[in-house]
This record gives structure tokens, sequence and C-alpha cells, in this order.
């Protein structure tokens, strides 16, 4: 049973969601179509795969491999849609765009493909037909011909090769072809193109221009112009003498203005971007006054009515507010507040002294405090003291209207519940003038107090629950991720700000990245310094015996920041060394410190924590494993850590192992020598142990020997010499038969024997 077009465009739309969904189904879904979108289809078929290629080739989510393989599938369709007879407008423009996507596309085919002229004879037919339609069509379809043609003309002239070696990586133009090609030969399709490029520039000298080809013309002209530097001087000369403004002189209608602003526009972008691109370039000068001078008459002929008008001859609403003191007229009276609204009366309405409902209906209680504060405190500062007296005495005195209106409410409730007048006892009511020598006399109150109805009684926020030690530890592990979360925050310091500072700088001035990690390293070195060794007799744990067992650490906040520390440094241990170095220098710094004051103190029992070896030897041990043979991030670590020991130079001798390192661990230890004096002999005896030990060490470390400690070598020269000849197994030489006097090589075990002749003589 054939379905209805509604079912088959239905259909055709899921294939569409289905490919938008997963680019890798476009293949199977253009073949799947093309049959039934074909130019023997109804209408809205073909409209609909028209367009379903167009957008397809414009896709950039489709591959280029499979762009280019499935551009020679649809040749075919593209021909015959094309070549239909009365075929519909928008079918034209979607089978133009779409042949304007491919075109590059099989031009690159055909270059590898020289012997598929079926391939190339199809889009010779499509080229001719657009060609054709280009004067003829309506506007919608010379748009798109305009955009085909462009890309023809950036095909067919040469471009720039990047890499001669990968040719598909590479943009497709006229440079890819070789010269004696039988299908597309450069010397016949380079003239093609600059032919077409003059017939595209020839928009710009026609009598009555059409503002929307021009409009085309100018947007496809930005990629020639960046990619085509011979074709961009032809453009941009063109594009110079072009006046998008002639068509002024005509009778100005709206439909024209529409188009000069326009054309204006364009021209005036395209050049701004090539200007932006090379704003040095040998037409850079000319550029800009051709944009002062587009600019200087669009304002001269289409900004007549932004110009000021002339002041008026006389005040149009009665006097003028700037003027009224110079012509001696009287200011009109402030108005007064409105008067308040029958019935019971809020707190706010008894404030409220203007009749703006703008004002009135507006929440202040939506903005927050400090923009409040900040709004207020200037406008209080600018208040005439007149004017406030004046607000003071309305809400003083609606006050006491209020007051007395409540009373007479309350003398008439009483008449009405049929109290004896005998009984009635007016309340006194006080003047103005007896309240104000009333308060007085009175202790200042506080301006927040609230009044006694609406005062709370006072709120005590209860104790709150103990943490236990596993919350506590939990809590210092949140505190120490927060801490470190500044630093993806902050940003990197910069050349500048790393160069000025001296020894006379204030650690953390500047809130970067160093500066906040060196509020990190004193958080963990001095926050808790001193404060780990009080509890250390509560961590001792007795044994039956009466015996001190082993201490058992506890965890602290510091300890745990270090931690962090060192995870964060170890992660990228080359960028970040100058981190680790900087903490560890303060650990130094704070051991000694610790020192000093245990030292001065008799009442400490044992000698403070030390830190600095524990996490020097922990981060040398962390990046040793990663060091490369050329890497220098070691000799700079070792160079600038405060202290060094045989322990450290033990990890340095141990790369030795590897034969790639024997090279760094030389360098570094040479290197050590030069410029740490304190550490000098050690070094040396290390390069001794490395020339001793280490095979492949032997030769660097023995040319740095010799200059640092030559009697090494001597004396090693000394131990390893042959022993002297015992006197017995001296004899007189036999006759020699050569001419040099050596005895004769048939003579066997005579004279001074040989190594080997000592091995076969002891065997």
């Amino acid at each position: 049973m054939s379905l209805s077009v509604a079912e088959q465009l239905t259909q055709l739309d899921a294939a569409r969601q289905l490919v938008l969904q997963d680019s890798g189904l476009y293949p199977q879904i253009v073949q799947g179509i093309l049959p039934i979108v074909g130019a023997n289809a109804r209408l809205e078929l073909r409209r609909w795969g028209a367009d379903f290629l167009a957008e397809t080739f414009a896709s950039p989510l489709l591959v280029p491999q499979e762009k280019e393989r499935l551009s020679i599938f649809i040749l075919q369709t593209l021909k015959e849609l094309l070549e239909n007879q009365g075929e519909d407008n928008n079918v034209i423009k979607s089978v133009i765009q779409a042949a304007a996507s491919i075109y590059a596309l099989v031009f690159r085919y055909i270059i590898s493909n020289q012997h598929d002229s079926a391939t190339w004879d199809r889009m010779t037919a499509i080229k001719s037909n657009v060609f054709r339609r280009w004067d003829t069509a309506s506007g919608g379809i010379r748009i798109c011909c305009i955009k085909f043609v462009q890309r023809v003309v950036q095909v067919q002239t040469p471009g720039v090769v990047a890499d001669p070696r990968r040719p598909e990586q590479n943009e497709v133009s006229l440079a890819l072809v070789p010269r004696e090609h039988p299908l597309i030969p450069p010397s016949r399709l380079e003239p093609e193109a600059l032919g077409l490029l003059d017939r595209l520039l020839n928009v710009f000298h026609e009598e009555t221009s059409d503002a929307i080809l021009v409009n085309a013309t100018l947007n496809c002209f930005g990629t020639l112009i960046r990619t085509r530097q011979n074709a961009a001087n032809k453009i941009i000369t063109a594009i110079l003498n072009f006046n998008p403004l002639r068509p002024i002189n005509s009778p100005l209608t709206a439909k024209l203005k529409v188009q000069i602003k326009s054309m204006e526009k364009t021209t005036r972008t395209v050049l701004m971007n090539v200007l932006r691109r090379n704003e040095s370039g040998p037409f850079a000068s000319r550029i800009r006054q051709y944009i002062d001078r587009l600019a200087q008459t669009r304002f001269e002929t289409f900004d007549e009515g932004s110009k000021k008008r002339g002041l008026p001859s006389e005040p149009t609403d009665g006097l003028d507010n700037a003027k009224r003191m110079r012509l001696g007229a009287e200011l009109p009276d402030r108005p007064g507040p409105p008067p308040l609204p029958p019935g019971p009366v809020s707190h706010a309405q008894l404030f409220t002294l203007s009749g703006d409902r703008g004002l009135t209906s507006f929440d202040v209680t939506q903005l927050p405090i400090d923009l409040i504060v900040r709004i207020t405190v200037p406008v209080l500062h600018r208040i005439e003291q007149p004017a406030v007296d004046a607000a003071i005495n309305a809400v003083r005195s609606r006050y006491l209207t209020l007051k007395k209106t409540q009373a007479a409410q309350a003398q008439a409730a009483a008449q009405l519940t049929g109290e004896d007048e005998e009984d009635y006892e007016p309340d006194f009511e006080p003047t103005e003038e007896q309240i104000i020598n009333k308060t007085d006399n009175l202790p200042p109150e506080d301006p927040l107090q609230l009044p006694p109805d609406l005062a709370l009684g006072p709120f005590k926020l209860p104790q709150p629950p103990p943490l236990t030690p596993e919350e506590t530890e939990q809590i210092g592990k949140g505190t120490i991720s927060r801490v470190f979360s500044m630093m993806s925050v902050l940003e990197e310091p910069s050349a500048a700000r790393r160069q000025k500072p001296g020894l006379n700088r204030l650690a953390g001035s500047n809130y970067d990245r160093d500066a906040w990690m060196t509020v990190i390293t004193r958080l963990a070195t001095r926050a808790s310094a001193g404060l780990d060794e009080d509890d250390s007799e509560d961590n001792e744990v007795v044994e039956p015996k009466g015996t001190i067992a082993k201490q058992i650490p506890k965890p602290s906040l510091s300890d745990g920041i270090r931690e962090t520390l060192w995870k964060f440094v170890i992660e990228d241990f080359r960028a970040r060394i100058p981190i680790a170095i900087s903490w560890l220098n303060e650990e130094w710094f704070n051991d000694r410190i610790q020192s000093q004051n245990q030292g001065g103190s008799k009442a400490s029992k044992r000698p403070p924590q030390r830190h600095y070896e524990k996490w020097m030897l922990k981060i040398l041990d962390s990046i040793v494993p990663f060091l490369d043979a050329k890497d220098k991030v070691l000799i700079r670590f070792l160079s600038e850590i405060p202290a060094l020991d045989e322990r450290v130079l033990d990890r340095v001798k141990g790369l030795a192992k590897d034969p790639e390192r024997v090279t760094l661990a030389v360098n570094a230890l040479y290197y050590l020598v030069l410029v740490r004096p304190p550490v000098r002999e050690i070094c040396i005896d290390a390069l001794v142990d490395l020339w001793q030990n280490f095979e492949d060490a032997k030769a660097p470390a023995a040319k740095l020997l010799k200059k640092l400690r030559p009697d090494v070598l001597n004396e090693d020269s000394a131990n390893h010499a042959p022993p002297p000849p015992s006197t017995d197994m001296i004899k007189s030489p036999p006759p020699s038969d050569s001419k040099d006097g050596l005895p004769s090589a048939s003579v066997k075990g005579e004279g001074i024997p040989s190594t080997a002749n000592a091995v076969i003589a002891a065997g």
C-alpha cells in the first residue's frame, strides 16, 4: 500500500531527527532518500529532499571523507533537479547551495581520480546550469548563484600549500592539481576563475545596483580576501572605488533609504574586518580614509533629525526652573504630606510623607543592606536642615492627632457601654510642650529599640554538642580542602609582579597564588607550632611492667595541611617545585625557632618534633622515580632547600643505578660542590662512592675527581698495579729472532710471564 505525501514527510522528518542525533547514520539515510526525492517525485518531497541535502553537506558533524564519497553519489540527482523544466524556486535554491558545498569535494576527488570523466561531466553540467541562471533568475536564486561562483573562484585559484606531503590536509585549490591533468588542467581553470571574479565585481559598476545583490557579493568576498592574496588586491581596489551612497541624488523613498544604509553598513563591515586583520597593510590608509568619508556622508545625509533643536522663543510651560531666580519669580511652595487615611493606621502609613504611589508601593526589604547604606548616607548629607525639621514636625503632628482621635474613640466606646459619668475619669492628655520638657530629662534611648508591644524576650542559642575526634578530623579535612580550593580561583602572578618585590617585600601582600600559598605554608608550619607537643605525655601508652611504649602520633590540622600540600606539589612537581622549596624553607625555619625556644625553656621535658627532614625526604622520594636524564628540577631543588645531609645524597646516588640517569646524578653532585661549600666534602665523598661502586659512573666521576680529589685516583691506581716479578722467575733473555729484541713466540714460559701464562702455570 502506497503512503500519502503527509505520511512520507513524517517518516522523512523522523529520519532527519535521527541523523541529527547520530551523524554516523548520514550515509545510510542519504542513500535511502535519493529515490524518494528525485526529479519525478512530488513537489513537497522534492523541496524536503533539496533542503536536506543542502543541510547535510553544510553540517560540520559529517566527516570530510564521508562527505566526499556522498557528493559523488548525489551528483546525478542534483543535475536532474536543476534540469527539470519549471522547477520550484525553493528547490533550485537548495540544490545550488548543495552544489556550492560539494564543489570542492568533487574537485579533490577528480585530482586523485583522473580517469573518472563521467563524474566531472556531471559537475560541469551543474556549473553551466548555475551560470546560466545567474543573470536571469529571481533574487533569491541569484544570491545562491553568487555563493556558488565564490566557491568556484576559491577552488580554481592557487592557494597556500601548508604541507605538500599531506595533500588531504591542505585546502582545496588549484595548487594541488598536477600541471598535465587531463580533466582539470590549471591552464584552463584559472582564467575561468579570474573571469568569474571580474563578473562578480561588475555589480559595483552598474548604474542601478540592486542592494540585495551588492550585499550578497560583499559578504562572499571575506573568504576570498583572507585566503587568496592575488584576488584580494583586486577585490579591495574595487570596493574602495564603489560608493554605496551613490543613489542619494535620486528621490529618497523609505525603501531606497533602507537599501542605501544596508549597502553602506555591509561595505564598512567588510573593510573594517580587512583593516583589523592587517592594520599595517598597503591598503590600510586608504581604507581608513574611505571609512571616514562614508561616515561623514552618512551623517550629513541621514542624521538631520538627531541634531539639536533651536531654543524656543518663549517658555512653553510658564517659567523655566533654571531661570526663575534670575527673573525674580517666586518658587512654588513645597506640597505638604498627604493626610492619613481613615481607620487604623500602620507604622508605615504614619511615617510616609510622599504621595508617589511608585515609592510607597516599593518594598525596600528586597534590597541588600549594604546597598541601602550606600544610598541613604549620601542622600542624608544632601538634605537641607529646614526640610528635615518640616518632615519631623509633620510626623509629630500626625502622631498627636492620631492619639487624640484614639482617646475620643475610647471615650465614645465607654459611653456606649453604659458607664456612669460619675465614675468616668478622663485621661490626662499632656500638651506638646509638656511632652518635650519631659523627654528632655530622660536618658537617651536606643534608636533601634523596638516599642514595648513589639519587643521580644532575650534569645540564646543552645550550646552545640561536643565534637567527637572523628568529627573533628572530618571537619579539619573539609577546612583544608576549602583552603586549597582557592588555588583554582586565584590568578597567576604576572612577570612584572614577580620581578618587583625584593627583600623588603611583605609576604602575601598581593592577592594572587603566591600570596595564598605563603598563607597555606605558614598555616602548616607556624599556626600550631609548639601546640602538638603539649599533649605528648597523654599519647604515651604505659605497659603493665611500667615501661613506656612507643608514642602514638595524634593527627593534627597542621599535618593534614602538610599532607595535602605534599599531594598538591607531587601532582605537577615540575611546575610547582618553587612551592615545595618555599614550604621546606618555612619548615626549616620553624624547626630552628622551636629548637631555640626549647633550649631557653627548662620546663619542657622532650625535644620538639622535627618536620623539615621528614617532608623533604618524602618530596624527594616522590619525584626521583619520575626524573629523566635532562631534568633540571633536581638540581634546582637540591640547590635551594636550606639543608642537606647524607640521606639526600644517598637518593641522588641511587639515580646512578639507571644508566640513562648517571649524568643527572653526577651533574647534581658537582653543582652542589660548586655552589654549596658547607656540603662540599660530603658531595665529593658521594662522587668517590659513585666512581668506586657504579660502573656506568666511573668515567664522568673520574673527570671531576681529577680536579676535586686527585689523590683518590692515585691511590686506586697504586692498589691495582701488577705485583713486581719474583727473582726466581727472572732468567736471562733468550735469543730473539725479531728485530726489536722481543722473545720468539715459540718459546713458552720463559722471560717475564704474561697474565695468560701466569693463569696457565697456576692451572
